[in-house]
């Protein structure tokens, strides 16, 4: 990217919380953290120190399908930053693991702390049920907790393998000079690991979850199966979801918080995975709201398979999608972000204007076929986080009378 000093750099590693067996579920997070731990070259605050002083970020991140560790950096600091990433990526000591234990622990409970992030994994397990899907990408404490080093080392090895990972880097960087460093650093082989499962497609029916706990709000999600992540539909879905609610003009936000003043937070969501993807929505709001305004989100969703968009809607939200598009592909983090997860989960890497043209090509029968295969109410799951569940099944009887004993 001409006229930047900054390099944005990333491992995507294919690994993630759909891939993890039911006694493994958490470990691709645990991992991911023991990763920072230090390596036989380099000591958990030697590279803490090493970071600090490029004025560099380190971070990393574990996802359903995916783990990525990434760093951005001062162009002339990138060999160092790879040296250090490889090292942490292929080789970690996984020693002190005690300590990142009751770290990750710590994180578990701050998440139970917070109903508005763990509704989404309530909605999991109704939308996926007992697939890997439908788990939390944090792990389940008694897998944090009691699982051995050496079934840790294990886990590493059949996943950190270089035929599973992706190197990216965008900004100012030369590829050959990255390729170079990835010759060097990076094994050519490794031992066999095991052969990794990710569950299959899920078999999906509405259902009902509900998580009881003490809270000033009710949080809702509604939500249901989505389109695969290569799914050429995946364009008119995003155009969709900035009508539905994803932006601040959008439907729901205007109904219900501009117009109604129900809700704080109202938006809607999608997730695009192999073989499958979820819709959804989120809703934050007073249990003396709750009932009407899940009466105004049924209306809406009904609106939404009978008139997905108007001409005006949908030229509003193409031109969104477009904008919003562009305007992070200017972030050297962004592109690197979309290089390294493209190539990862094997989607094409559109140019700007290929991404464009797709865009523009997403007409209104397009978002009403979409709309009318995912958005039906009849076919929507539900969760809820807050202290009364016969309230909360009550209120969704507007939405689809199923789902009250699902």
């Amino acid at each position: 990217m001409p006229g930047v000093r900054s390099a944005a750099l990333g491992f995507f590693i294919g690994t993630g919380s759909r891939t993890e067996r039911e006694p493994e579920a958490g470990l691709s997070h645990l991992l991911e953290h023991l990763l920072f731990r230090g390596t036989a070259r380099f000591g958990s605050e030697e590279i803490d120190q090493i970071f600090d002083a490029m004025g560099a970020e380190l971070n990393a991140g574990t996802g359903k399908e995916t783990t990525s560790v990434y760093s951005r950096v001062l162009d002339r600091h990138l060999p160092r930053a790879f040296e250090v990433m490889a090292d942490m990526v292929f080789a970690p000591a996984l020693e002190d693991v005690e300590p990142e234990r009751e770290v990750v622990l710590e994180e578990i409970a701050m998440y139970e702390d917070e109903p508005g992030e763990k509704v989404f994994d309530v909605l999991g397990e109704a939308v996926f049920g007992d697939h890997p899907l439908g788990r939390a990408i944090i792990g389940r404490a008694e897998v944090i907790a009691d699982t051995p080093v050496q079934e840790i080392a294990a886990f590493h090895t059949a996943r950190y393998q270089p035929a599973n990972v992706v190197v990216a880097a965008a900004g100012s960087v030369d590829h050959d000079a990255l390729a170079a460093m990835v010759d060097e650093a990076v094994p050519a082989t490794g031992p066999a690991g095991d052969v990794l499962d990710d569950g299959g497609v899920p078999a999906f029916a509405p259902r009902t979850r509900f998580a009881s706990k003490a809270t000033e709000q009710v949080h809702v999600c509604l939500g249901g199966y989505g389109l695969a992540r290569d799914d050429d539909r995946r364009f008119a879905l995003r155009v969709l979801d900035g009508i539905f609610g994803g932006t601040s003009s959008s439907r729901l936000f205007q109904e219900i918080r501009e117009k109604r003043g129900l809700a704080y937070a109202v938006y809607s969501f999608t997730s695009g995975f192999a073989g499958t993807g979820q819709i959804g929505l989120y809703l934050g709001t007073r249990s003396d709201n709750l009932a009407e305004g899940l009466r105004v989100i049924g209306s809406e969703l009904e609106r939404l398979v009978s008139e997905p968009a108007t001409e005006e809607e949908l030229e509003r939200s193409k031109e969104n999608v477009k904008g919003r598009a562009v305007l992070s592909l200017e972030s050297t983090g962004t592109r690197m972000g979309r290089l390294g997860s493209s190539i990862i989960t094997g989607i094409p890497v559109l140019s700007v204007d290929e991404l464009i043209e797709r865009i523009d090509a997403v007409t209104l029968d397009d978002l009403r076929a979409v709309a009318s295969e995912l958005f039906a109410p009849g076919r929507l799951s539900a969760a809820g986080v807050g202290g009364d569940e016969d309230r909360f099944r009550a209120a969704l009887e507007p939405v689809s009378a199923d789902l009250v004993a699902a």
